[in-house]
């Protein structure tokens, strides 16, 4: 929502200093969609800001719920024209049934019939300029950074989501779903609007997040890891890495001709000198080409280079295709990579793949 646009449309009516707190509680808190729904406003006021301007900075286009109920993912459209994608995701299955039409805006919307966890899969970009070869989102290109607006309105838009689906947390009717930056986009590239957008979610007057509940994930942008390490030390950080080898990580990630593994090691050194929060290491398994015994040997050493290896957690991500020429490990190189990493010292868990059947799972966001 563009709060400077609100304050002055607000002052502008001669409204007092306080309607402003009153409709951002409703918009950031309550999870309203419309100006029509805050019942702390005249309705004067109310149809003034209808026609005003938006909460939202999008239009949904479409949304897409998963048979199980554990993934859904919204494409969206921007004021520009251009598409960016977002995904809820909860680990745990859920028992689904049809929503009324009124509720979702969509046949394909749903209603929990019981709590659960949930987590927003938000974008920083509108494509990307990794390049990743395993990454449909790469194949995209880089077209424009997102504003920390259009950043914070993919949770608004889940946050109102959950109020039209009578979906609830476990932790309660108040309690809040987290957030991952793993969508569309290198966050990092986009620093100063991503760095904004961490501010509003955390803004105990706007969206009230909890620092833990957020997680950014990086190719390995040396000093975004860095200033995020002396910024927000209590925000979550993951780094796909993806192989412990300069020369394959090269071939496939194109970003460590300048940010190598040596590069990550030195901006992790300086990161744990300001945070003492365990980082994440995501790393996706592609059959015959980084999930070897020697490849797991290969990362425990890399790690175990770095030092802090009690702060240092490797997810093993199962590739969900977005390449013909690439293929995900089986079941047994999973499970035996993971058991590698255990013998030599490192923590590992094998990360539930969620959301393939809508392409919304790890490197499948294509804005389309």
């Amino acid at each position: 929502m563009n709060r400077v646009k609100l304050e002055k449309s607000l002052n502008e009516l001669g409204e007092p200093k306080f309607r402003l707190e009153q409709i951002k509680k409703a918009v950031y808190q309550d999870g309203v969609s419309s100006f029509s729904e805050i019942s702390t406003i005249s309705k004067k006021l109310k149809e003034f800001l209808e026609k005003d301007m938006a909460i939202l900075s999008f239009s949904q286009k479409n949304i897409n719920v998963a048979q199980d109920g554990q993934s859904i993912k919204a494409l969206l459209e921007l004021e520009d024209g251009n598409l960016i994608e977002t995904v809820l995701i909860s680990p745990k299955p859920a028992r689904l049934a049809p929503a009324s039409p009124s509720l979702g805006g969509s046949t394909s919307s749903f209603r929990e019939s019981r709590r659960g966890l949930w987590s927003a899969c938000i974008s920083s970009q509108v494509g990307c300029a990794m390049g990743c070869r395993f990454c449909a989102t790469g194949k995209m290109g880089f077209i424009r950074n997102l504003t920390a607006e259009e950043i914070t309105d993919q949770v608004l838009f889940w946050l109102q989501y959950f109020k039209k689906n009578s979906i609830r947390q476990s932790g309660g009717q108040n309690s809040k779903f987290t957030i991952v930056y793993m969508g569309m986009g290198e966050p990092f590239m986009n620093w100063q609007e991503v760095r904004q957008s961490l501010k509003d979610l955390t803004d105990s007057e706007l969206f009230g997040f909890g620092s833990r509940s957020l997680s950014i994930s990086t190719s390995g942008i040396g000093e975004g890891i860095e200033n995020f390490g002396k910024e927000f030390p209590q925000i979550n950080l993951a780094i796909s890495l993806h192989f412990a080898s300069d020369k394959r990580r090269s071939e496939f990630m194109p970003v460590n001709n300048k940010y190598n593994l040596e590069k990550i090691k030195t901006s992790l050194h300086a990161y744990f000198k300001n945070s003492n929060r365990k980082v994440f290491i995501e790393y996706i398994l592609l059959s015959g080409i980084n999930d070897s015994p020697e490849d797991a040997l290969d990362l425990a050493n890399y790690l175990k280079s770095i030092g802090k290896t009690q702060l240092l957690h490797v997810n093993l991500i199962r590739y969900n295709t977005t390449s013909e020429s690439l293929k995900p490990s089986s079941g047994n190189a999973t499970q035996r990579f993971k058991n590698y990493l255990l013998k030599n010292g490192i923590n590992s868990t094998i990360r539930k793949s969620l959301g393939s059947e809508i392409q919304g799972a790890c490197g499948q966001l294509a804005g389309k």
